[in-house]
């Protein structure tokens, strides 16, 4: 599939410029925990760079749900930095189902040793100041459809990458999906149409988004898949 790209009347035609994301920071969002892939992560930060197409003559508002120790959040931000816009970036920081004891992602570097358990807010934090990016990124920590139900300013872009289980990829996207404006972009993580590959939830979702129909495939890179509504 091919990236498709839009020019309404007033939009700015974003998409005869070309993104580079700066070299520092492609190094560290490599180095950053995580479990984004290059070419995703670069993919993620060129749809954060076209969000500004749809926010026209104002800053592009991004919402990323689910950033662990702040790889994804390196590649939005980035794009937040190089078109003026703002991510705000979602997490409880606590770790989602698999990555917690026991499980295969777990990481004992992360567990906070006064308590026993997962804490990358300061991993996050250290990211984000590593990557000179505190003035467009504004760390939200908190339990998804709770800051979703009070959440009032429609979204320009939204990345979906929170908890992988049925019960959490459901809630944001019940709790998310309907704040991206119209002409906005819906991005999901992890969405493998073989189950062997990975879990279904994430898959699931992307084909609910589709089934709506008020979104149509926009870019797909590996396990990324990028959305733009439609209605």
């Amino acid at each position: 599939m091919t990236r498709r790209t839009w020019a309404a009347a007033g939009e700015v035609d974003l998409a005869k410029q070309r993104f580079v994301m700066p070299p520092d920071l492609v190094r560290l969002a490599r180095e950053t925990k995580g479990f984004m892939p290059d070419d995703e992560g670069i993919a993620l930060y060129r749809a954060g760079c076209m969000a500004a197409a749809i926010a026209n003559d104002r800053p592009a508002v991004m919402m990323e749900i689910g950033a662990w120790c702040g790889k994804s959040t390196v590649y939005l931000g980035a794009a937040a930095m190089g078109t003026g816009g703002v991510l705000f970036s979602l997490d409880h920081h606590r770790g989602s189902e698999e990555q917690q004891h026991g499980w295969d992602h777990f990481d004992e570097e992360v567990v906070d040793p006064a308590t026993g358990r997962i804490d990358t807010l300061s991993c996050w934090r250290r990211t984000i100041e590593l990557a000179g990016l505190e003035n467009c990124v504004v760390g939200i920590v908190g339990d998804s459809p709770t800051v979703a139900r009070y959440w009032t300013t429609p979204l320009d872009m939204c990345f979906v990458d929170g908890g992988h289980s049925a019960n959490a990829a459901w809630a944001d996207f019940k709790g998310w999906e309907p704040l991206v404006r119209t002409g906005g972009l819906l991005a999901v993580h992890d969405v493998f149409p073989d189950p062997q590959d990975g879990g279904r939830p994430p898959y699931e979702i992307y084909c609910a988004a589709i089934e709506l129909g008020s979104w149509e495939d926009y870019d797909m890179v590996g396990s990324l898949r990028v959305l733009k509504r439609i209605n």
